[in-house]
Parts: structure tokens; sequence; C-alpha cells
């Protein structure tokens, strides 16, 4: 596997005043670092760790290679707002993501939505309450699901689609079929959210690249009816999924899909163990060093209930707000979450403690 350097950006501080040169902004957000941690991965496993702060961290980046001297300019350069359409998502600082499921069988609220109409008032009243995307899916991705035809997929989504499109509301499909991205797209869908990162049909990458919407790419290890069998990795998770979702937006970018359209996402609960996902979410921040907004899926996931008594998925804003607020504060651009109203209040009390401490005394 060779060697390979990986940075992550660490030793926040409230506010940059005062500290010229000696912090950095992340990612053009509302976070500024003073410091950079260095692993060195040899052959799978940590060879050091090195830590510098950022008034040398750029010299660091460019001892150690072009890779690493990537990362830095990553870590620091600002992310273009994504154009859904009409819409334009501001990334610097965290927006929302709502879910709306038009399945009988997701994890969370499979069969919650009956109709069309009923779908489409529940994305209304998430874009309402504050979120800037609203995801509309037609197949469950859970662990142990099977997939569905295409063109029951499509019968599913579009009509909600349709609906949230015609009244202004930005709109993404969740999918990982051509045909479903295409029909979505042609109804008013202006970004597509691929839980296979364009590797389940080889007419994806081709149908985003034609539509020229942005694009999100998940990490995952094997299917949905085979990814929580034993998952396991031959190096860190952290830098497994750094090292594959790099990979992934090379291929994108093959595909003629511009970079600046393409948000990545580490995939909590897709072929990883609860441990694996903590460990995701404690070195989220080294994943801005691929140079691509971070999108957050978290909400309702099974590793909240092992932590907490088993709790069964309706039972789990609490924590779910909990790694919400974690995503914001490494960076996350997108948060993508089932209970709306409640994240972006919880938001917005993040922001209101952000604008105070970076309002000069």
């Amino acid at each position: 596997m060779g060697e390979r350097h990986y940075l992550r950006p660490t030793g926040f501080v409230d506010a940059p005043f005062g500290l010229d040169g000696r912090v950095a902004r992340l990612a053009g957000g509302l976070l500024w670092f003073s410091a950079v941690e260095v692993a060195t991965v040899r052959d799978g496993r940590i060879a050091s760790l090195d830590l510098f702060p950022v008034a040398d961290a750029e010299a660091a980046a460019g001892r150690l290679g072009e890779a690493a001297s990537d990362a830095w300019r990553n870590l620091t350069a600002p992310r273009a707002p994504l154009a859904l359409g009409e819409r334009v998502v501001r990334l610097d600082q965290p927006q929302v993501m709502g879910i709306v499921n038009v399945t009988p069988d997701s994890f969370s609220d499979g069969g919650r939505f009956g109709a069309a109409d009923e779908a489409a008032e529940a994305g209304h009243a998430m874009s309402a309450a504050g979120a800037a995307i609203v995801d509309v899916g037609g197949e469950s991705t859970r662990p142990g699901a099977k997939p569905i035809w295409e063109g029951d997929e499509i019968e599913r989504v579009l009509p909600v689609v349709q609906r949230l499109a015609g009244a202004g509301t930005a709109v993404s499909v969740d999918t990982r079929k051509a045909a479903v991205m295409e029909a979505a797209l042609g109804a008013g869908a202006a970004m597509v959210n691929d839980v296979s990162a364009l590797t389940w049909d080889e007419r994806s990458a081709g149908a985003v690249a034609k539509a020229g919407c942005p694009v999100v790419l998940m990490h995952h290890q094997g299917t949905p009816e085979t990814m929580q069998a034993a998952p396991r990795y031959d190096q860190p998770v952290l830098f497994a999924v750094y090292d594959w979702l790099e990979a992934r937006i090379a291929a994108a970018e093959a595909a003629g899909i511009s970079r600046e359209r393409i948000v990545i996402d580490p995939g909590i609960g897709f072929g990883k163990t609860v441990q694996h996902n903590l460990q995701l979410l404690n070195g989220l921040a080294l994943l801005h060093g691929l140079g691509c907004p971070l999108m957050l899926g978290a909400s309702r996931k099974r590793m909240i209930g092992a932590l907490s008594g088993e709790a069964p998925a309706e039972a789990r804003l609490p924590g779910s707000l909990a790694l919400a607020l974690k995503g914001a504060d490494q960076g996350a651009q997108l948060l993508r979450v089932h209970d709306v109203p409640e994240t972006v209040q919880a938001l917005r009390v993040w922001r209101g403690l952000r604008d105070a401490a970076l309002a000069p005394s």
C-alpha cells in the first residue's frame, strides 16, 4: 500500500482576531483552526503522528509531497455555492437537507407517506422550516434492503419531485439508477444524491454530466443487502474512506462532472460498525482535504440506538442533533436529516454562538 500523509485540521479557535498568520479558515466557513495533525500511514498502519502550527503547515505539507500540498490548499479554499436550478445554496455555513422517503420499507420513516400529496406536503413543510434542499428517495437502502425495478422507483418519486419543484423547492433525488436520475431531473430535481457514488449503474455518471447538476458521492462498502455483514477495512477507516472518495471524485471528473459540483459523504452506517462510524465522525474534518463540500447523513442511524439502550428510530432525535452539531463543528456544509425544524433550531443556536465569537469586542 506504500506510504501516504493525511492532513487533519485541529486546534479550533473561537475567532481569528489578533491571530494573523497563526490560524486558517476551514473551507471558507465559520471555523478557524490553529494546527494541522499529519498522519503518516505506511502499509495500512499509522506510522507516525505529527502536529504542526498553522504558521508552519504549508511548508510542512510542501516537504511531504504534492498530495499533501494539495490537501493543504483544499483545507483552506472556500467552497463554491451549489446551483440547483434557479436556487443557489451557499456553503459558507451549514445547511440542512430534509429527507422525504417515498418508500414502504425505509429504516426510519418507511410507509409514512401513503400518497404523493402527503410526501410533497412534508417536503413543503421542511422547506418552510428552513431546509435548503429536500431529498426525495423511492428506494430503501437500509441494511438488508433489496433493489427495486427502476419503473417502480420512478413512479414513486416523480409526482413528489414535480410538486416540490413546481413550488420552487430545491429538490435532490436520492437514487442509484440513471433512468430515475434522468426522469427526476426532467421533472424539476436539480441534484442527484447517489449512495453508490455513481458505481451501481454504468450510465449514471453520464446522466449527471449531461445534466450539469450537483451530485453527492457517498462512500459505501458492499451493497445494502450485504454491507453490514462484518464490515472491515485494511487500514484505519478514516483514511480508507478518504482514499475511496478521492478515487470516486477523479472518476466523476473523468466522466465530465465539474469538481465544483461534487459533494462527498462519508456514508455513516453503510458498511461500517459503530466503532467505524465514531472514528469517522471524530476525524470528519480530515475529509475537507479532498476539496469538495462535505455532507453528513447521520440522522436516526442505528449507531444512535446502539449507544442509547437500543432506542428505536423514532426515539433518536437527541442523538441525531448531537451528531448534526458534531458535523457543524467539523465544518460539514450539508446535514441530511429527518427532523428539519429541530435541526434548524439547533443550527441557529450554533450560528448564534459563532456570530457572537466572531463579533469583535
